[in-house]
């Protein structure tokens, strides 16, 4: 039998676990997606090869951003829990049926479309490649045809992962990319030993890559009697409101394309190798930002959705209380842990075989740079959803387009300077993106606290004097050490692994400790009931 789906927000204890839950997965996945970027750099390095890779990589993760977690996400998932919360298992699965329909019909066109349209599409994201370098410009062509069936396939799954995750079927949806990043694992171990270029290889593991998280999937739907059979239907009322709701947030996400489209233009146009270094960079950001700041935006979305449509305003301050508290206690220390262990990092994961130590160093800059910006990042990630759960996405849109203004002005403060006195153009699109980030994070703050629909809950003050000083402890302890150890770049892999070990597990024991010695409780980040 249909089991009842009409109940309000998680319990304070379900809530939690499925946080820690989804981080368990997503700490899984972001440490195979190292793996994999470290056997990314044994084999492809950051050379030409390597800039192609990326970029026909990026090129559909971009555009997924339109279609799955981004601006369809923001639209579809309020929607749905509406229909949750006030309608009919089977009005739930008209409406999944008939968007499943109308998202799949889009998906296949702009699919088809883009793998024709290849060249242009190349020259658009990096017309530096275009101009500059006609062989690389044509690899990256014949990439991106093959790469590009990936924005279907991970689409849809993420189309999969939303119903998954309104239903409070968290570890599917985060278990997913693991997938991803087995799939690629394999390609570049095997694959590559039967193709003359091996980022050929890369390519073609990323499509089937998305269409082993798809069918991974739809056996769990099944079981909630939300399989869907599509139907197209544009005049659908609960369509409708997903496509009314889509249009600002598919402007808003939008704006981040666009700001990441010209950081790759900038790039394109630098020194062979800054695409590649910007990547290896903002990996390692993305693991403290995929596992914290992704895993809490996932978990609160739906609740928040629920305690917004069940008019509950204290329950949905106190869920955006608890999630701003959780990022600023991981937050703080990775970002200055990241800022200062930058260089034994990349040296230890990445500088192996194709891989130059000047790669390194010049990835160190970069990820200093991106560092920098991580709890902005993090905020965001939380932020948002408070106005997504409440159905307003014009206001992340206007503070989105704030944000897109100053980045790009950012941009070309930073990286012609850098590019012209010191030929590190690259650290200049990094810091410019992290700057914007905390304009884009205290804009979506602000607009929730004049609302009223943020209230802080009392300590706020006191609680960050304690991290703080929890933070600096940390910091003297990982300096300490590295002013110990300071031969990284000549010793072997197993030499800095050990010692990375030590030094991360020395940073993240005096952080521990100093935490309990200020007085934070773990207890402080139990969501309340």
């Amino acid at each position: 039998m249909t089991e009842p789906e009409h109940s309000t927000a998680p319990k304070a204890p379900s809530l939690l676990r499925s946080g820690s839950l989804v981080s368990a997965f997503t700490m899984l996945s972001r440490i195979l997606g190292l793996v994999r970027d470290m056997v990314f750099a044994r084999v492809i390095g950051a050379g030409a090869g390597a800039d192609a890779f990326f970029v026909a990589f990026k090129i559909p993760n971009f555009m997924r951003r339109l279609f799955a977690e981004g601006a369809f996400a923001q639209a579809f998932v309020p929607v749905l829990s509406e229909y949750r919360q006030k309608g009919s298992q089977e009005a739930v699965k008209a409406l999944v049926d008939r968007v499943a329909g109308c998202l799949g019909s889009v998906l296949v066109s702009v699919t088809l479309l883009a793998v024709v349209g290849a060249p242009v599409l190349t020259a658009l994201f990096a017309p530096g490649f275009w101009l500059q370098d006609p062989d690389k410009y044509a690899l990256t062509v014949d990439m991106v045809r093959v790469t590009f069936p990936y924005l279907l396939l991970i689409s849809l799954t993420g189309f999969a992962g939303a119903i998954l995750n309104s239903y409070d079927r968290f570890a599917i949806p985060a278990f997913t990319p693991v997938l991803l990043n087995l799939s690629l694992i394999l390609a570049a171990l095997m694959a590559t030993r039967w193709v003359e270029t091996p980022a050929y290889a890369l390519a073609w593991g990323v499509t089937v890559a998305g269409i082993v998280q798809l069918l991974f999937q739809l056996p769990f739907l099944k079981r909630i009697h939300l399989l869907p059979a599509p139907r197209i239907d544009w005049k659908d009322p609960g369509v409708k409101r997903i496509l009314w709701l889509m249009a600002p947030a598919l402007f808003g996400v939008s704006v981040s394309q666009i700001n990441l489209l010209l950081d790759t233009v900038l790039a394109s146009f630098l020194p062979t190798g800054s695409v590649s270094w910007l990547y290896y960079s903002d990996r390692l950001v993305e693991l403290p930002l995929g596992v914290f700041g992704v895993a809490l935006a996932t978990v609160i979305t739906p609740s928040l959705s629920r305690q917004h449509a069940a008019e509950d305003p204290a329950s949905f301050s106190r869920t955006l209380d608890w999630a701003m508290r959780s990022v600023l206690v991981l937050a703080l220390p990775a970002s200055l842990a990241l800022v200062i262990l930058a260089e034994p990092i990349l040296l230890t994961l990445f500088q192996y075989g194709e891989t130059t130590v000047q790669d390194m160093g010049m990835a160190a800059l970069s990820l200093r740079a991106y560092a920098l910006g991580l709890l902005a990042f993090m905020l965001i990630k939380v932020l948002a959803p408070g106005y997504f759960a409440r159905q307003d996405m014009k206001t992340p849109v206007r503070i989105g387009i704030y944000a897109m203004v100053a980045n790009m002005g950012l941009n070309l403060l930073f990286v012609v300077p850098l590019y012209v006195w010191f030929n590190i153009g690259h650290v200049g699109l990094a810091l410019a993106t992290a700057v914007s980030a905390y304009l884009n994070a205290f804009l979506l703050y602000r607009g929730l606290r004049r609302r009223g629909i943020y209230q802080g809950e009392p300590g706020w003050g006191r609680r960050l004097l304690r991290l703080g000083v929890a933070n600096l402890v940390m910091v003297l302890v990982l300096l300490g050490v590295l002013f110990l150890w300071s031969g990284w770049y000549d010793w072997h892999w197993w030499q800095r692994g050990w010692r990375l070990v030590v030094v991360c597990a020395a940073g993240l024991a005096a952080y521990a400790v100093s935490l309990r010695l200020v007085g934070i409780r773990f207890s402080e980040f139990r969501p309340h009931r």
